[in-house]
Formats: structure tokens, sequence, C-alpha cells
């Protein structure tokens, strides 16, 4: 019997059910029999020798800006239409035309931001928000634990030179910090007030919310016996199962070469100065891997009643081998804790200090330990406004709103009461057991990671790749009755599906919407979300559209962003530990450069609202800082410098940590750019770097001081995954103490008179 082969016959073409317009001839089977089209450039001499031809090699091949990757240069080449030959007559095998009016209704969970190619993309900074008025800075060098004095001064966005100006000096800042006497507030809240006396100052911008929320009854304060099961615990269990306290982590400090092993204690703390005097760092040790960390906003009119004491919470994981499985939620009761930290003055401040004396970097203690059943924090923030009650309250009073996202899946509010409605002689930080006073829960998916977008919108990302949008200023505002449940009935305003998997990180793009005529809508939410997830996609969605647009795609897991008003966009990572900045501007959409380049995977980066300096913890067990306004051309008088404020080291042989510090600043190299210099030649310069870092030497999460005011913008908070976390108050200096312009004045242009003329130095070394 002879093999006889299938008949053929016609298949589905799925062109014509989209809309396209194919020959019949196309839908027959067989061999394609259509020639490939060849396209030519009529221009082209064919000539490797033509000067002109060689000149358009080597400006396509080098890319217009050293900062920038290949990628996003080619997206600011011009694109010329190249000329096409006349088609033959015959039609090609897959030339369909589309139909006119009748197009493909494809969905789409993301768009392509593309930057506009007729931009010059040397340009600085762009802001997204033009603010009227005034602003407030520092007159004089401020004390961590006294009343700044304070002037208005012209704003940032006061005219276009001002702009330029304060811009370009920012560049001149070679510190780890900020510039004190350059600082500003660059912060957008709607709550802001904007009709009446003194708006420009800090109380007005920044005012106490949720006046009327109170402590919720029916919490206790337990021993320290009772609350073990909450707080960090060993790895392993006693003979009779009960719970171990954390091992005591054996840490050096010191100069290098020179350090003493200590071993610190869960809550145990003490100041960097016993081992270098001109430290002014804390290091306390919380019990276990540090995964939320944020400082508690203050009203600037309490600050004084307060001793100007700042208070930072600290979520700590149960054990050092905890590891959450994403996108499981584990069942209630889970417990865990959340730890509120107090950094006062050492000497009580009514003694008259000398100005010869020492000066008092304060010190740190626990004053406070919630208990909670709600699982570890995967990430805790306050209230970006001050939410606590006044000095003159009476107790219980609330010390703020503070939120977090949880192992058992769910969004939560706490109302944390002050500690000092639980101090008792001889007794130290209290546990009393709280519960939230608002929690959301999704069926379908897990809550990982939310941001404030002002005191009453936030927005949460989900392990499903889901953004949800709530209004919950209303619920929280409601809850006037201390003996009301935990509110939950509460629905989403948006719920958008823009990634393909878990969100790791999302920002709100702190900046108004506007009207049709241009005029920013000052009463409204923001409406723009950037937003980074495991499928490496990094996003910007407004919330209007409900459709996501791409600025940037890696082959990589987005741990964090964060958005700088400064840098006029969101800061995130890209591959090779690249962390970059993007521009929000509609001008610059999508734009980006390169800040700075650790050794190993970035963990978390923040920004402030008071300056341009960007902290970034890494895996690599490095803290370190950078400008995000340094010059934007290399080869200036000054170089582009990281900071390396600390970093973790750790002996898998012997268990034991230490820290080191004191580091010189490096100047970042520009990979690209070495990459040619050092053609053929040893790479010397170019720093090594490795992917095998031990996971206790992580820095998880660093945070500014972004709630007390200019005073405290130097503060910067830090948690490792040994457990351990530091405090360091940071200021930065001008470059050969040598301030642009003349003086502050002359930047902010407060003498309009005198300040007319550039000086050719500020303008030479700038551009």
């Amino acid at each position: 019997m002879t093999r006889q082969l299938r008949p053929r016959k016609n298949t589905k073409n799925y062109a014509v059910l989209a809309g396209f317009e194919t020959d019949e001839d196309e839908r027959r089977p067989g061999p394609s029999t259509a020639a490939p089209v060849i396209v030519v450039d009529e221009n082209d001499s064919e000539d490797d020798f033509d000067p002109e031809q060689g000149t358009r090699r080597q400006n396509e091949l080098e890319p217009a800006d050293p900062d920038e990757d290949v990628d996003s240069v080619a997206a600011h080449v011009e694109i010329s239409p190249i000329p096409q030959p006349t088609p033959a007559p015959a039609k090609e095998k897959g030339k369909g035309k589309v139909k006119a009016g009748s197009t493909p209704n494809v969905p789409k969970r993301q768009n392509y931001v593309l930057p506009t190619p007729s931009v010059q993309h040397r340009h600085r900074a762009v802001p997204i928000y033009s603010r009227g008025g005034r602003g407030e800075r520092l007159a004089a060098e401020p004390s961590l634990f006294g009343t700044p004095t304070l002037t208005l001064t012209n704003g940032f966005t006061e005219s276009s030179k001002v702009m330029d100006r304060v811009n370009k000096s920012w560049g001149y800042n070679v510190g780890s910090g900020p510039l004190w006497d350059l600082s500003e507030d660059r912060g957008w809240y709607k709550e802001a007030v904007a009709i009446g006396n003194n708006i420009d100052t800090e109380a007005k911008r920044r005012p106490r919310v949720y006046p009327n929320v109170r402590v919720q009854e029916g919490w206790k304060v337990i021993s320290i016996e009772d609350a073990a099961p909450y707080l960090p615990s060993d790895d392993v269990t006693t003979e009779e199962g009960n719970l171990r306290p954390p091992p005591d982590v054996p840490c050096f400090f010191g100069p290098f070469k020179s350090q003493t092993r200590r071993d610190l204690k869960m809550f145990e703390t003490f100041a960097m100065a016993e081992y270098n005097p001109e430290s002014n760092a804390h290091v306390l040790n919380s019990g276990g891997p540090v995964w939320g960390l944020d400082w508690c906003p203050t009203h600037s009119d309490d600050r004084p009643g307060l001793s100007h004491k700042q208070y930072l919470a600290v979520a700590p994981f149960p054990s050092q081998s905890h590891s959450p499985d994403i996108g499981r939620k584990v069942a209630r009761p889970s417990f865990a804790c959340i730890q509120i930290w107090a950094l006062s003055a050492a000497q009580p401040l009514s003694k008259p200090v000398k100005k010869s004396s020492i000066v008092d970097y304060g010190e740190m203690n626990c004053e406070l330990v919630l208990c909670i059943d709600s699982g570890p924090a995967y990430e805790l923030k306050w209230c970006p406004l001050p939410s606590h009650d006044s000095v003159n309250t009476d107790k219980p009073s609330k010390l703020g709103l503070l939120a977090g996202t949880f192992q058992d899946g769910s969004f939560a509010v706490y109302v944390v009461p002050k500690p000092s409605n639980f101090k008792t002689p001889g007794h130290g930080g209290s546990q009393p057991l709280q519960h939230p006073i608002l929690r959301i829960e999704l069926e379908e998916t897990c809550c990982w990671t939310f941001d404030w977008g002002n005191s009453s919108v936030v927005a949460i990302g989900t392990t499903n790749g889901t953004i949800a949008v709530y209004d919950i200023g209303p619920a929280l505002n409601s809850y006037t009755d201390p003996s009301c449940p935990t509110i939950t009935d509460i629905l989403p305003t948006h719920y958008l599906a823009v990634h393909q998997s878990a969100i790791r990180a999302l920002a709100w793009i702190r900046a108004p919407p506007s009207w049709p005529s241009g005029a920013p809508r000052l009463d409204q939410d923001p409406t723009v979300i950037a937003s980074g997830g495991y499928d490496g996609m990094e996003c910007m969605t407004d919330i209007r559209e409900g459709l996501g647009s791409v600025m940037n795609r890696t082959r990589d897991v987005i741990n964090t962003l964060a958005f700088s008003p400064f840098a006029g966009g969101p800061i995130t990572i890209d591959h090779e530990n690249t962390v970059k900045a993007y521009s929000a501007s509609p001008s610059m959409l999508g734009r980006g450069h390169s800040l700075l380049e650790p050794q190993g995977p970035v963990w978390s980066v923040h920004a402030s609202d008071f300056h341009p300096q960007l902290a970034v913890g890494a895996s690599d067990g490095t803290c370190s800082t950078t400008n995000t306004l340094r010059s934007t051309r290399r080869g200036g008088s000054v170089p582009f410098l990281v900071y390396k404020i600390f970093q973790m080291d750790y002996n898998r042989n012997k268990k034991e940590y230490r820290m080191l510090d004191r580091f010189l600043p490096q100047e970042s190299l520009d990979r690209p750019a070495v990459s040619r210099v050092n053609k053929g030649k040893a790479k010397a310069n170019e720093p090594t770097s490795t992917g095998a870092w031990p996971r206790e030497v992580g820095v998880h999460r660093v945070v500014w001081n972004n709630g007390n005011g200019l005073a405290s913008s130097s503060l910067l908070a830090a948690g490792t995954a040994s457990g351990l976390c530091r405090v360091d108050s940071l200021w930065g200096r001008w470059i050969k103490d040598k301030i642009p312009y003349g003086s502050v004045e002359g930047i902010r242009m407060e003498d309009a008179t005198a300040m007319d003329v550039d000086t050719e130095e500020s303008e030479g070394e700038s551009d």
C-alpha cells in the first residue's frame, strides 16, 4: 500500500480577522514565492572613504551623553525618512494594508515611553511643579537639638535665573550630606494652607492632620516575659520548646586595623564616638533583620515642647532565618513587633551650653515596642504630615499614624501612642498590645508595598501586579470613638493591572494635576504613580488613564524606587546594579542618567524633600550617598563623588561582623567611557565587583528624615540584615569652602540689583 500524504487545506488567516487586507494568493497553501524587498539608500555613495559617511558613522557609534546607555541614546536620534524605491506591481506576501477606520483592539498593560527627540538631553533636572511664593532656608548652622534660625528667601521656581543658579550651586557640594545653607522644602501636599498669613512657613505647608483620631481602647501593657513571642528570637528553641532570645551580635567597631569587638544584646545602643571621637553616629540592635524603617514627622510648633526629640520606627523580622514567600499569606495571629526608638539630647536643654563645649550628638533609646498579630512588616511609613496630638493634649495622646504592609497580606494603619503614656519609674521600654484602626485585605492577592500620596491617599502594590488606590482619609477621620472596631469595609477608587508579576516598589509623583489651561489644581490629589516589579518593568501610571507607560525595562528585579522632587522624577535601578534617575517632566519624559553603581544588587534608595542627596543601601553591605544635582558634564572642577558612609563585613568561619567607616570619597566611573579609554589596556581604574555577598551584610533599608524640618534633614537611618541599625547626621560643604555667586543671597538673588551678572567661574565650571 502506497503512502498517502495529508491533503492540504486552507488555514485561518488571522490578519483578515484583525482587519487587514491580503491577497487571495496569500491564503493558498504552498511555499512562499514572494521575493524579499531590498531597500537601497540612494544617497549612499557606497564608498568606505567618503568623509561624510565616516562622520555619520562616528556620530552613530559615539553616544551623545556618557551618562546615558545605548538604548537611551538610540531613542534620542532624529529619524529622517529614507527614500523608498518604487513598489513592484506584484503584491508581496505579508505586506497587507490596514483598512481605514478599523484598527485591531488589543488590550495592553503598558505603553512604552520614548523621549522627545527634539529636546536637548543635557538639560539639568526639570521641576515638574512650579510653586509660587517664597520658601524658608536656614540662616545659621543648625544644631540637632536646638531651635533653628530660619529666614524667608526666593523659592527654587521663583524665576528661571534663580532655578539655574540654585541647580548649578548644588553641584559644588563635595560632602556626604546636604548643604545646610542651600536646603529648602520642595515637597507638595494638597493639605497646605494657601490663604492667610505666613503661608510660606513650614507650619502652614505641612499642617497637622487627623486631630480627632484617638488612641484605641483595649490596649494593654504586657511584661517582657509575656512579650517574648512577639519579639525577635533565636533560630532554635529550648528543650522545652520555648523561644530563646536572639543571640548577641558580635561586631568590631573603630578605626581600621585597630577595631574593638563588642557583643550587642537586643535593644542595646551606643554612640560611635566611643571608638571615634569625630563620629556623630549611633548604632542600635533591633534583634532581627530590619525591613521597615521610617522617621516620625512632628509639627514645627511642638518640637520645642518635645525637646526636639526624634522618633524612629523599626520593624525587624522574627529571626535571622525567617524567609517570607511572595504572595503567600500567613494566618493570624502571627506575632511580630514594631519598635519605636527615640533620639534625644544627652544633656538637658535647660543648661546653658557654651560654644567651646563638646557638641551634643544625643543618645538613642527604645521607648516603645508595639506587639502586633499581623506578622512582620514588609514596609513601614508614617503619615507624611504630622498626625500627633499637641503637647498639651490629655493622655492617652498619640504619636502619629503608622501604616505598613504585613505578612498576613494586609495593609494596616496603627495609631501609635506616645511613649510618655506608659512611662513609669524603674520601667524601660513598654510593650503594649496593639490592633490597627484600619485594615485592607484583598482576597485574590497580597499587599506587598505602598506609598502615601498625601495624608489621605495611598497606593498599594500587590503580588499579582495590580496597583490599588485607596482614599482612606474619610475612614480615618470617622474614627473618633476609641471603642470602635477596626475599619475593614473600604473599597479602592482605582484597581489597575499594570505589571505581569509582583510589584516590589512604587512611589507617587507628588505633583498636582493641571487644568486644561495649565494652571495647577492645588486642592487635588496626585495622579501619577511610578512602580517597579519582578517582571523588570519600570512604569509610570496615570490613574486617570488606567494604563501603565514603560519608562525602562531590565532583566532584573526592581527592589526599590523613590521619588525625588529635586531630580524631577523617580529614582530606581537599572541593569548591572546601576542607580538611575528618570525625568517625569513632559519635555524630558523617559530620559534618565546614571548616578552610581554599587558592587552588589541594590536593596533600597531614598530621596529627601529638603535636599538632592540620595541614599543607597546595597547587598554588598554598603550605605552610600551621592549628589543627584551634580554637574551634567564630566571633566569639570567638581568630580562625580560617591560617599560610602559605612560598610558591613561578615566572617563566615567565626560568625563575626565588622562595621567599617571613614572611607575616602570615590569617583563614580562611567563604564562605557572607561571601556573606550581602556580598550586594549589593563583595566586598573575600573572597580571590581562580584555577585557573591553574604546575606548577613545587606543594608535593607535607608531613609532620610523628611518630617522634622530643615535642621533635621541631615539625619540618615539605615537598617541591616544583621539587625544592627545606624543613624548618622550628615552635612555637606562647599568645594574649597567657596560659595558661588558670592553668597547664598546671591544664589537666591535676594538682592537683585547686586547680582545681575554671573561670575565667570560659576558659569564656566558648571556647564
